[in-house]
């Protein structure tokens, strides 16, 4: 850290720390994607959420090792900066914030649709625009006011998939039926319209692209362990919570979803959980639920800015991002961060103003090439600094991986198998495109900026700003 630089505040308990975990995996990818893969891949969205969560738990797993050893502002941009070289820190680092700014416009996106099942008159726009205004505001108070502000936000989220869960089962169960020709609640449902793969092994295989969105910003455990107060426990109990998270919010939710209602009968204009209860006639409950999805989304934004402004923070005091990024208020928040991210999120108001229809698959596909992208990062940079350990240092680790090596090559095999995969539909194509000139542009500025001022030297030590080293 450079001399006199300000700190982050280490605000974060461990029941804030679980609970943002909690939180970044039952989000817009969740409550309003599900109904693009469902659509998709079918009933197999189901092994696909599975495979998908696999892949994110070794990647979180890999993380967390890191992340204990060594908890600093920034994270896995500081990690890919010290095990593979300062460009990949520099690119891993920008294109996770890259990545918030895509996620939030997603979820800004989102938030503006469910506000239409209240008022459908009122373009979306202007939704986006107030929502970004009270986010910002809130992320401009301490650290400890967003750790409760995500621990509350979750516990809502927990509680109604638990209740929309146990009220599907009971659905199912006395065989309520709202008439006027809906087929018949039955967990049969599941493969006896068109079998588990009724779009083929193709549909399946294009619904990762939308199954990896969904899981997009788990990674901020990372993020969050600089202002952890004990990372060392926080971290690991955060990051083995992913499978039981797997299970019960994807698999369970929409395999009860996809037995009231088949899932041809789907659509994508709201979330299909609040689509399922008005269906079946309960439209109290479904308003009740759209409450919950639009707190879902706010959840998700708030994380989206947080994870950001500490990545960003961290950039700063590596040299990598403008000095102006590493200050912080008297509430140790990195302010400015908070202040660029805002503006740069009025895009989303921008989109949803020209292309309202087309927004949300345009970003998503995008955002997953930035999520893809860093997690590679994150498991190349373990991968590195694993090979480079003696046999000593790997056995003194706190929280070492498991199926070390194995599981990290099935990894790795796997996300750039996702890339591939975004080739391969018109719809998620243009991610590519835009990803392929997002990195060109970042290799560009680092070579013409940082590259420049240090000669071209790459270090794999940790890289601190020439201007205010010690």
């Amino acid at each position: 850290m450079r001399k006199g630089a300000a700190a982050l505040s280490r605000g974060l308990t461990a029941r804030h720390i679980r609970f943002i975990a909690l939180g970044s995996a039952i989000g817009t990818g969740l409550f309003y994607g599900s109904s693009e893969a469902i659509s998709q891949a079918g009933p197999s969205v189901l092994f696909a959420y599975l495979i998908g969560g696999a892949v994110v738990f070794v990647v979180l797993r890999a993380l967390g090792e890191m992340a204990v050893a060594d908890p600093v502002p920034g994270s896995f941009g500081e990690y890919a900066s010290r095990h593979l070289g300062r460009l990949p820190g520099f690119i891993t680092g920008w294109t996770y914030t890259f990545e918030m700014i895509i996620v939030c416009i997603a979820d800004v996106t989102a938030l503006a649709v469910y506000m239409g099942f209240w008022f459908p008159d009122v373009p979306r726009w202007t939704w986006v625009l107030a929502t970004l205004f009270v986010i910002a505001a809130v992320n401009l108070l301490s650290v400890k006011v967003f750790g409760e502000l995500e621990f509350w936000f979750s516990v809502i989220k927990v509680v109604a998939i638990i209740a929309m869960i146990v009220g599907g089962i009971a659905v199912l169960v006395f065989g309520f039926t709202a008439g006027g020709g809906h087929t018949e609640p039955a967990v049969s449902n599941i493969w006896s319209n068109g079998g588990m793969f009724p779009n083929g092994i193709e549909g399946f295989l294009l619904s990762f692209a939308v199954v990896m969105f969904a899981f997009g910003g788990t990674e901020i455990i990372g993020v969050t362990a600089g202002e952890a107060e004990d990372p060392e426990k926080t971290i690991p109990r955060a990051v083995n919570t992913v499978p039981v998270r797997v299970l019960l919010f994807y698999v369970l939710t929409l395999g009860v979803i996809m037995s009231i209602t088949p899932w041809q009968q789907i659509s994508g204009e709201g979330s299909p959980f609040v689509e399922i209860f008005q269906s079946l006639g309960l439209t109290s409950a479904a308003a009740v639920l759209n409450v919950v999805v639009i707190t879902a989304a706010l959840s998700a934004i708030n994380s989206d800015i947080f994870g950001a402004g500490r990545m960003l923070f961290g950039m700063a005091e590596r040299g990598q991002a403008p000095a102006i990024m590493g200050r912080v208020s008297r509430n140790g928040v990195p302010w400015m961060t908070v202040v660029i991210m805002t503006v740069a999120l009025l895009v989303g108001v921008v989109l949803n103003y020209v292309v309202p229809e087309d927004v949300f698959t345009i970003i998503a596909s995008i955002a997953t090439f930035a999520t893809v992208w860093v997690w590679l990062m994150i498991m190349l940079s373990h991968y590195r600094a694993r090979r480079r350990m003696s046999a000593e240092q790997a056995a003194a680790l706190k929280f070492p991986v498991p199926l070390w090596p194995y599981a990290q090559i099935v990894a790795i095999a796997f996300l750039v198998f996702v890339f591939v995969l975004l080739a391969f539909s018109a719809d998620t194509r243009v991610a590519l495109v835009v990803g392929a000139v997002w990195l060109a542009l970042l290799s560009l500025g680092y070579w013409l900026g940082i590259g420049r001022r240090t000669g071209g030297r790459d270090s794999d030590e940790r890289v601190v700003s020439e201007a205010g080293a010690s």
